[in-house]
């Protein structure tokens, strides 16, 4: 399995989706989602802009592996972000 079809399958997983629910959702076939995860075909670049919103990640994270990982804080007031940042500046200069 490479590794965008390993991606899709883990955050349908995640999300709860079967393959049926999420074809759905992106207008295709559950032949198709399954062959994504299966390494027969790879999703379009319109499929992989929808997946990433569907699973609320980068278009990046779906096609490349990184050690980066992104968290929305959008909805933590400034004191909660600011405290978050630190926390992470703070682990980040440990060693």
């Amino acid at each position: 399995m490479d590794y965008i079809g390993q991606r899709i399958q883990y955050l349908r997983d995640k999300s709860g989706l079967t393959q049926s629910a999420l074809a759905k959702l992106l207008g295709i076939s559950r032949s198709a989602v399954n062959s994504w995860e299966m390494a027969i075909t790879t999703p379009s670049l319109s499929n992989i802009v929808e997946l990433a919103l569907i699973f609320n990640v980068t278009t990046d994270s779906l096609l490349f592996k990184s050690q980066r990982m992104s968290v929305d804080i959008t909805e933590l007031n400034d004191n909660e972000k600011e405290i978050v940042i630190k926390l992470i500046s703070s682990l980040k200069n440990r060693n």
